[in-house]
């Protein structure tokens, strides 16, 4: 009988995209045990990347960063998903272009062929520490900011934007709806991640030039919503309705949303997973407008000398974090006093989180808070338990979800914020290995897993969560945990 040669290769892979094993457990009997060398491990996780010519945008900077990083790292499935996670934005998102010769960068947030304001400005964050090694990723950056400047002076409410005046299947809604807007759902925090992405980049580079004309009527634009919103003259400025199955989708009270009593906080009509809020001041957004606002305020001063701005600026941010102080809290029976999620004004306040960043476990990585305020500390463990309604513990992980996709799912977007915003190893690695582990073979990162079956998941190209993970992973090799990674099994 002839026998049959299969490789070892062929084996290694066969078995590890099976059952997502580890290099040390693969051993094969003969007169002795051989060990699996890393040869075949590594061609076990070929790249899924897009091919060259397939690429949209590709940056020196990133794939040298990649090679670095890659060099560092042991863990062959590790590895390769930084690699496909990392530049995955730039690859497969990224429409870069000039208009009337400055840099214009449309960001698609994946499956949906549409730019959020804040999708756009999360999922190119991770750039811009290598912004001054490549001068065509700093003009794409620039491009980024510019193209949300334009969005927000076509519309400050709006969260999503076409590539040009195209209508779209929400032009039905019963809002101020625009052929340049996709989506027209008011939410705080798609006007503040492009004040953090712009001042960042001037942090990063020392480049001005972004802050003209535009900017000042974004910022003047963002100021006024942002005081509409506080609802302390009339409720009206903004209205929401849509035809719809899901209850999330629309706002109750003719478009107007829940009652809130003005006392300082902004209204958010709807969550940053584009779900409507219970109570419309949402805490963590409101926390991130406070931020957002005081360095709005610096780059005013220092670059535009416009102290009339910066001065609505630091007042409008003062006095959201007063209100936030006095309305935001609940002293928690068990976890002591803590954040609530939503607020109203009134006494009326939602306990819960949801993954979706803003979020109350991630303002620590925004910059809104110190990752030491015992408050939030209280918070952080009080999200992190079956306390919170939304927090989901199955075979596979645990983590936090939302109703946007609902019960059993959870979102790696909250295991990577609880990554971010810890301070104990064992957690930070506990945190990866399950980011490993519930990629589903796929080397990317998902919208949503079931609590017990990764393969059960939600959106297959979700740019944000893809890059936010190179980001964790980058970070934590530059904060010198590379023995902690390369210890996860």
């Amino acid at each position: 009988m002839k026998k049959k040669n299969i490789s070892l290769c062929a084996i290694t892979a066969a078995l590890f995209f099976g059952n997502h094993a580890n290099a040390a457990d693969f051993v094969v009997a003969k007169d002795n045990t051989v060990v699996i060398n890393q040869a075949c491990l590594a061609a076990a996780y070929k790249s899924n990347r897009p091919e060259m010519k397939k690429r949209l945008f590709t940056s020196k900077a990133v794939e040298a960063e990649i090679v670095r990083v890659k060099k560092l790292l042991t863990n062959q499935k590790l590895s390769w998903m930084f690699e496909n996670c990392f530049p995955n934005t730039l690859e497969t998102t990224v429409h870069y272009r000039t208009t009337d010769g400055k840099p214009d960068t449309f960001v698609y947030t994946g499956d949906i062929h549409a730019m959020w304001l804040r999708d756009s400005g999360a999922q190119v964050w991770p750039y811009i520490q290598l912004v001054n090694k490549d001068p065509e990723l700093k003009k794409m950056l620039e491009g980024v900011i510019r193209r949300q400047f334009k969005c927000i002076i076509i519309d400050p409410y709006a969260n999503a934007f076409n590539d040009g005046a195209k209508g779209g299947e929400w032009m039905s809604d019963l809002t101020d709806m625009k052929p340049e807007l996709h989506e027209r759902k008011w939410e705080i925090d798609s006007l503040c991640y492009p004040l953090r992405l712009a001042y960042q980049y001037w942090k990063e580079t020392g480049d001005a030039s972004v802050f003209d004309n535009e900017w000042i009527q974004a910022i003047t634009n963002i100021l006024r919503t942002f005081k509409e919103q506080q609802r302390k003259d009339k409720v009206d400025y903004y209205k929401f309705q849509r035809k719809t199955e899901r209850a999330l989708d629309t706002l109750n009270n003719n478009g107007l949303g829940a009652p809130v009593n003005p006392v300082g906080l902004i209204v958010s009509s709807f969550r940053p997973s584009d779900d409507a809020t219970t109570l419309q001041f949402l805490v963590p957004s409101n926390f991130f407008a406070v931020s957002s606002l005081r360095k709005a305020a610096e780059i005013l001063t220092a670059v535009n000398q416009r102290t009339d701005l910066a001065q609505q600026c630091t007042d409008l941010a003062q006095e959201v974090e007063g209100a936030l102080k006095k309305y935001a809290t609940y002293n928690h029976p068990k976890y002591g006093t803590i954040y609530a999620f939503e607020v109203d004004g009134f006494g009326n306040q939602l306990l819960m989180d949801d993954a979706n960043v803003p979020s109350l476990i991630a303002m620590p990585y925004l910059g809104d808070m110190d990752v030491n305020d015992p408050i939030y500390q209280n918070t952080r463990r009080f999200v992190w338990s079956k306390d919170n309604p939304y927090f989901f513990k199955g075979k596979a992980g645990e983590g936090i979800g939302g109703p946007h996709i609902g019960y059993d799912m959870i979102w790696p977007m909250s295991i990577m914020m609880k990554a971010f915003t810890s301070q104990n190893d064992e957690e930070i690695k506990t945190c990866v290995k399950m980011l490993m582990d519930t990629d589903a073979g796929t080397g990317f990162m998902h919208e949503s897993f079931h609590k017990d079956d990764p393969a059960n998941f939600t959106r297959a190209w979700f740019a944000w969560q893809n890059t936010l993970f190179g980001e964790l992973i980058l970070k934590l090799v530059n904060e010198g945990k590379v023995d902690l990674l390369n210890s996860i099994q």
